[in-house]
């Protein structure tokens, strides 16, 4: 009788860990952002954040999306791309009002103006969903026609992590354009480190892709350098506190 409770009571506790680490795996992604969000609307300064974080998940996780068609994964982690998908729109629609409403007599620059200079610096939200689904498009064309190529498959996924893996890469290059992590949620970034690593343990267990897994490690690597740079930067400092930044400089910054 005791050991049928007993395994009740393991099978009820091995079902809790499994839906925390599903949750965790679909919505822990997104919790990071959540500080770095509060912070913009706090202080109206999207400075410190580079939306071009948005632009590697956005492509990261719709080229994830359709490396399904050609290749099964987990429902969750489908499930954690089109959350993360939602939640980047949110940061871009948050940080492109921001800097709007800051830089009012700056000349309006829009997505078919196709003027390089000012790729994903343009002046309203829709613009930036305009390139989401023109990109999006062109992608689901190109996987449908090649869907049968083994080759293509597996590149496919293995761009989709890789660019993931090089989420970090946007924020590292902004904090060494300035000199400073200011205005970067430190929060953010331990919350990124934490759920890359808890990410590429659970693919690991889960044997999951390869390509997944590596990439995972790639990206808590980028994760620690940014932490070094939030020391570096604080012991060291390299500018003033207070930013002085023309739009020029913060247009290739974000």
């Amino acid at each position: 009788m005791e050991e049928e409770v007993l395994d009740q009571v393991v099978t009820v506790l091995n079902r809790l860990v499994s839906w925390v680490a599903a949750g965790a795996m679909v919505f822990g992604g997104v919790v990071p952002y959540i500080p770095q969000y509060r912070d913009i609307r706090r202080t109206q300064n999207a400075e410190g954040f580079s939306t071009y974080v948005c632009l590697v998940l956005l492509v990261a996780n719709i080229l994830r999306i359709l490396f399904r068609f050609g290749r099964y994964f987990e429902t969750l982690l489908l499930w954690q791309s089109i959350i993360m998908i939602t939640t980047m729109l949110i940061m871009l629609n948050l940080c492109t009002n921001v800097r709007m409403a800051t830089e009012l007599n700056t000349k309006r620059r829009s997505f078919i103006d196709f003027d390089w200079n000012y790729f994903w610096s343009w002046s309203h939200f829709l613009d930036y969903v305009q390139c989401v689904l023109a990109f999006t498009l062109v992608a689901a064309y190109i996987t449908y026609v090649l869907l049968d190529s083994a080759v293509f498959v597996e590149t496919l996924g293995f761009l989709a992590v890789f660019t993931e893996a090089m989420l970090g890469t946007p924020q590292l290059y902004c904090n060494y354009q300035n000199k400073s992590t200011e205005g970067m949620s430190i929060k953010m970034v331990l919350m990124w480190t934490s759920g890359d690593t808890f990410k590429t343990g659970y693919f690991l267990l889960t044997q999951a892709p390869v390509q997944f897994w590596i990439c995972g490690l790639l990206q808590v690597f980028v994760d620690f350098t940014i932490l070094f740079q939030v020391y570096y930067y604080s012991r060291y400092p390299q500018k003033p506190v207070s930013h002085t930044v023309s739009h020029t400089t913060s247009a290739k910054a974000l």
